[in-house]
């Protein structure tokens, strides 16, 4: 039997080649480092897992979901409040999801029609090209240039592609690129967005992984903004709940409402008991986020500094858990970069160019690993780059 025809445009061939790699090194009984999926290392903390023992106790938490609890969504609306000063009605404008990256595959199924274009920053993270492609649309590619500190010049997308765009992906702290962006960028973004009628969707999934004293904002914190798009937020890196499945949409209510629909058709909600972790996570004790912040921050300069000793120079992000890195002098391909890292030294990374075309040249480094395993990185990397100096 034959696969659909949008399957032949889904593509994972880099990731796939290198867990092949990856497979290949660890028979040679060689320990690999792996640095490449952006999943965190650590636990939740421990009231939020007790929340979860209490719940699986009940006996009505084991039926269908459907919905989001109220009390989970006034939690969220709250936590919006506190940390970004923006108003959001639990009731209308906050939608539960099973993790951000549900609500991120399914926003193009209810907006973008067949032929439609959606503007896609490349690069940039995939869930957001396989959601277009899914839906049947066009993605037009905003390049993120180093030049442009990894912002898309939406001065530069030609004014036929603007007015036959339908949907913007935007997404700061960035994934994979470890940009930031500031309110003159979204209000930007909210002027273009008006001009051409663009719904735009924000994933702000790494608001709270941010270092040296930075606060990220919230797209909504923009005049304009909720007439115009939506946000996505997960607990999966604030919290350490990435197995836990549960984020949110928040915006503008008639767009929430055309995802709920979609999502109404597909499944039945997010498990209570993982709901009830959630709200122990957004009205329990915070400091297991400042302290979260800070590991991140001590792993990113453990290995920007300890690269930087080996000629590797490369930025050092202000949010986000990955390091965007440059190719070392003398390489020029992330593919086989990658691959001959993962080779020679068991250390995976991943090629820029598993993100889109303008990641050649880049390689991505996930902070999941603690800072003596880094140390060990730095280690492996100095003897792989004096083995081709």
């Amino acid at each position: 039997m034959q696969k659909a025809h949008r399957m032949q445009k889904l593509s994972a061939a880099i990731f796939n080649e290198m867990e092949v790699q990856k497979q290949q090194v660890e028979q040679r009984g060689v320990e690999v480092i792996n640095l490449g999926v952006g999943s965190p290392d650590q636990p939740p903390a421990p009231h939020i897992i007790a929340a979860m023992h209490r719940a699986l106790d009940r006996p009505d938490y084991y039926c269908y979901p459907l919905e989001g609890r109220l009390e989970l969504r006034r939690a969220l609306a709250a936590w919006y409040k506190r940390r970004f000063g923006v108003d959001l009605d639990p009731v209308s404008e906050v939608l539960v999801l099973m993790g951000s990256q549900d609500g991120l595959a399914h926003i193009s199924t209810a907006y973008v029609n067949p032929g439609e274009v959606a503007l896609v920053p490349d690069p940039g993270y995939p869930i957001y090209f396989a959601s277009i492609l899914l839906a049947g649309g066009e993605i037009y590619p905003m390049p993120l240039l180093d030049r442009n500190n990894f912002l898309p010049d939406l001065g530069a997308i030609p004014g036929e592609v603007a007015r036959r765009a339908k949907l913007m992906w935007i997404n700061y702290p960035n994934n994979p690129v470890a940009a930031v962006a500031d309110g003159h960028f979204f209000a930007g973004v909210v002027d273009f967005a008006r001009e051409y009628g663009i719904l735009v969707c924000h994933d702000v999934a790494y608001c709270e992984l941010a270092f040296d004293g930075y606060k990220p904002a919230s797209f909504l914190e923009t005049p304009g903004a909720r007439a115009v798009g939506i946000e996505f937020y997960s607990l999966s890196k604030t919290y350490n709940m990435a197995g836990c499945r549960i984020g949110f949409a928040v915006g503008n209510a008639d767009v929430l409402a055309a995802l709920h629909q979609v999502k109404s058709n597909i499944d039945y909600g997010v498990f209570r008991v993982v709901q009830e972790a959630g709200l122990a996570a957004l009205e329990g004790p915070q400091d297991c986020v400042r302290q979260n912040a800070e590991t991140y921050q001590r792993r990113r300069d453990v290995l920007v500094d300890g690269l930087a000793g080996l000629g590797w120079e490369m930025p050092r992000p202000g949010a986000s858990m990955f390091l965007w890195a440059p190719l070392p002098p003398g390489f020029n391909s992330a593919r086989e970069f990658a691959l001959g890292l993962l080779s020679q030294t068991g250390v995976l990374v991943i090629p820029g160019t598993a993100f889109g075309q303008q990641g050649e040249g880049y390689v991505r480094i996930a902070l999941v690993r603690d800072e003596d395993t880094l140390r060990e990185v730095v280690r492996r990397a100095g003897t792989f780059l004096a083995s081709r100096g």
